[in-house]
């Protein structure tokens, strides 16, 4: 039995970096980009090398470009970290597994360290690959958790619950992580969004802005927990704009979304410091009237453009500073009566 799982890269939409903080957030999925794994039983449990796992290099610039690129590690200390957790977790809860090994490959086209939540795609993919070869079910909710710890407790990376909450749940969702609620289910409460008619959505990234996410929220993280008031402030407000997010989206509202997409960003950078290159994007975007923000960490900006007219333009001024732009998939496509997509 060849077992096969895919998990969509994530666009944070709105709310975010409030989602490790008590806060709210919007996600999308974006199938425009994906994380596979491939698994089948085999007489010893073995990880395939994948081509960014690279051991062998032209040269030591060669190396040093794919250390600053891919980390130290790509992606087999993902596979390792989440194969653990899923064991740990499988004895904690008193499930017996079956005495079978496996193979484990995986695949990406997911761009690095953008902030399109490239790894925990990964890690989702390998967790319901594990699931569906030992035959456990696991609660979205618990399941969430369950990836995020993988990247917390076992990698040691700064992260929030927003990227494995819509990488588990899939295209639109509506995240309230209230403390109170938290404490008491360990969960936030997840709500799935189908707006009516959806605003024109694109996505930019450059893959030179590469950054891991466990560089750029580790200072953030420690005003919180030394009770620094403008972060717990500016928390606070992202859950509120995401609440009005959510009621301009049902309502359709284009001009409320993009000026609170816009005073999402302005936040975050009045408690971020935000990279030149990151400040381009932002920009060339707004320049052009359309609104943006970051998707995640840095990398990739997530906006609403008018028309046809203007995303051409912003393919053309996104290309002049080494960035591409993508209209992204966000639901999946229903076939027609007649078995044709729609």
């Amino acid at each position: 039995m060849i077992i096969r799982t895919t998990t969509y890269a994530r666009a944070g939409l709105i709310g975010n970096p409030s989602d490790g903080y008590f806060g709210r957030t919007i996600s999308f999925s974006v199938r425009n980009f994906s994380a596979k794994i491939t698994l089948y039983e085999s007489p010893e449990l073995e990880i395939k090398l994948h081509t960014n796992d690279r051991l062998m290099f032209r040269s030591m610039q060669h190396l040093v470009d794919d250390i600053k690129f891919s980390g130290y590690y790509g992606g087999i200390r993902l596979i390792k970290a989440a194969i653990k957790k899923f064991y740990e977790y499988c004895l904690e809860n008193e499930i017996e597994l079956e005495q079978a090994n496996f193979t484990i490959l995986y695949d990406s086209n997911v761009p690095l360290r953008v902030g399109l939540a490239g790894s925990s795609a990964i890690i989702t993919s390998i967790m319901k690959a594990l699931m569906q070869f030992y035959g456990v079910e696991v609660e979205k909710p618990v399941l969430a958790n369950l990836i995020l710890s993988v990247e917390v407790d076992e990698l040691g990376i700064s992260a929030g619950l927003q990227d494995r909450v819509i990488q588990v749940y899939e295209n639109m969702v509506y995240m309230d992580f209230d403390r109170q609620y938290m404490e008491e289910y360990g969960y936030g409460m997840y709500e799935y969004l189908e707006p009516e008619v959806l605003p024109n959505f694109y996505v930019a990234y450059s893959d030179d802005l590469s950054e891991g996410t466990e560089v750029f929220h580790n200072n953030i993280r420690q005003r919180y927990d030394n009770g620094d008031r403008q972060v717990h402030e500016a928390m606070q407000e992202f859950a509120e704009i995401t609440n009005q997010f959510r009621d301009a989206l049902l309502a359709g509202n284009i001009s409320i979304m993009n000026m609170l997409i816009n005073r999402n960003f302005n936040l975050r950078a009045s408690i971020y410091k935000i990279s030149k290159r990151n400040w381009d994007m932002i920009n060339c975007a707004r320049n052009l009237g359309a609104s943006s923000k970051f998707c995640g960490s840095g990398g990739a900006i997530v906006g609403i453009y008018k028309d046809e007219n203007m995303y051409q333009r912003l393919e053309i001024e996104m290309k002049n500073i080494r960035a591409r732009v993508i209209k992204p998939i966000i639901f999946e496509e229903q076939p027609d009566e007649e078995g044709e997509q729609l």
